[in-house]
């Protein structure tokens, strides 16, 4: 359903139908924002940007010539008026445009300047991405922008214990969006997702820096294209009802079960950033009271879905479960819940097998990457299964058969394996008709 001074439409695809006793619906809701919505509540939105680039020793050479390159045509996509700067990363965070600790903001002259200043950008130090991010979160503070967005790029892993890396992330949550790049042959796949799963951005990685300067202008126009801020799902589920999951699953799977924010007992928001001229899809699974578990032929209301700036509804659909003793209806799959429910598992797995490999646990390596090989099959991603297959020897891609290669020296292998766990991440949209 749609509010027509919106722009904005919300679709439900789901099989409504439930077995008899059956008390877990699912739904993918697929909401769409046109050029309408843009205009209508959030023209002239305000915009912060912020660029953290990894200096640290290992970048120098060919991969810090090319992130200088990125960094620039970053700054040049900038729209005039947007609030920017530039951040070195090592050890710590250091300015790099302005000079001082503020946003400037982007017009001809300051554009210039940036680029002159990125161009003496020096390699040297070790890497602490939670500096980085904490700069960038003082900056966006003593900024008014509504849309606030940056772009990290590192090439190696965090020197940060988990426990300060979390509490950088925590204090960063919901303050702004950001898109994380891994570059070269020693960044982690599980740092980069850390980092787009708590600020509802992107994780990419490659190991050739020539392809930052392209990457680094679309993320930057993607950016410049989002018009309204603060907007959420909102979920309203009848009394005993518990969520247990809400995720986005395209453009890319974010999972934001944890990130509720309570309106009420029962009516919880899930934040979804800012949103540009767009569509996305989110994957709910509400779990009813089995007390409250209809008979046959009695239908009930799951799930109310809206989307909200603040009070304000732009959109809302309905998620139902009708009890039915046939089969034919009970059992019929809705393609789009289908087909993300394979990729948020094949998503998972790959992650899951490539931590068990990292921390010597062979058995559970083996099982989960074999299980991933055989997702990917059946999603016909052999892409996907070609960079497992550096990990792995694939002995039956159709039942997941597989043996774990033996660790080597070579960092292609090894940074292969950790590109297989982003890219499982994008999704694409089944056709439903």
């Amino acid at each position: 359903m749609t509010d027509e001074s919106s722009g904005v439409v919300a679709e439900v695809f789901q099989n409504e139908y439930l077995p008899e006793g059956a008390s877990v619906a699912d739904a993918v809701v697929t909401i769409t924002a046109g050029a309408g919505a843009g205009r209508t509540v959030g023209a002239g939105a305000s915009a912060a940007e912020v660029i953290m680039i990894d200096c640290s020793g290992s970048m120098s050479g060919e991969r810090l010539v090319q992130a200088r390159k990125a960094a620039a045509v970053a700054v040049d996509t900038l729209r005039d008026g947007v609030a920017f700067a530039v951040v070195a990363g090592t050890d710590w965070a250091q300015m790099v445009y302005p000079d001082v600790q503020t946003l400037a903001v982007a017009n001809d002259d300051t554009r210039y300047a940036a680029r002159q200043a990125i161009r003496h950008l020096k390699a040297g130090g070790g890497t602490q991405i939670g500096t980085w991010l904490t700069l960038a979160r003082e900056l966006f503070l003593a900024n008014p922008a509504e849309i606030r967005h940056a772009i990290l790029l590192t090439d190696g892993r965090n020197g940060e214990s988990a426990r300060t890396f979390q509490a950088v992330l925590d204090q960063c949550t919901g303050l702004f969006v950001c898109d994380s790049r891994g570059v070269g042959q020693n960044w982690s796949a599980a740092e980069l997702i850390k980092v787009a799963d708590a600020l509802l951005g992107t994780a990419d990685g490659m190991k050739d820096p020539a392809g930052l300067e392209e990457d680094f202008r679309s993320m930057i126009e993607a950016a410049m294209g989002k018009t309204v801020a603060g907007v959420a799902l909102r979920l309203w589920t009848p009394a005993g009802a518990r969520i247990r999951f809400v995720k986005q699953v395209h453009p890319g799977i974010l999972d934001l079960t944890d990130r509720r924010t309570d309106v009420s007992a029962r009516v919880g928001d899930y934040p979804t950033g800012a949103w540009g001229a767009e569509s996305r899809d989110y994957h709910l699974a509400i779990e009813l009271d089995p007390d409250t578990v209809g008979a046959v032929g009695e239908e009930k209301l799951a799930a109310r879905v809206s989307v909200v700036r603040g009070e304000e509804v732009l959109a809302k659909g309905l998620v139902r479960a009708v009890w039915t003793d046939e089969e034919a209806k009970s059992t019929r799959l809705n393609k789009r819940v289908a087909h993300y429910t394979g990729a948020a598992e094949l998503a998972s797995a790959i992650q899951e097998g490539l931590a068990a490999r990292e921390a010597g646990d062979t058995a559970t390596a083996t099982a989960r990457l074999g299980r991933a090989v055989q997702l990917a099959t059946e999603a016909g991603r052999s892409d996907t299964v070609q960079l497992l297959a550096r990990v792995v020897e694939v002995q039956d891609a159709r039942t997941g058969t597989v043996q774990l290669k033996r660790r080597s020296e070579n960092k292609d292998v090894d940074i292969d394996a950790e590109i297989a766990a982003l890219e499982s991440r994008r999704t694409t949209r089944v056709r439903t008709n």
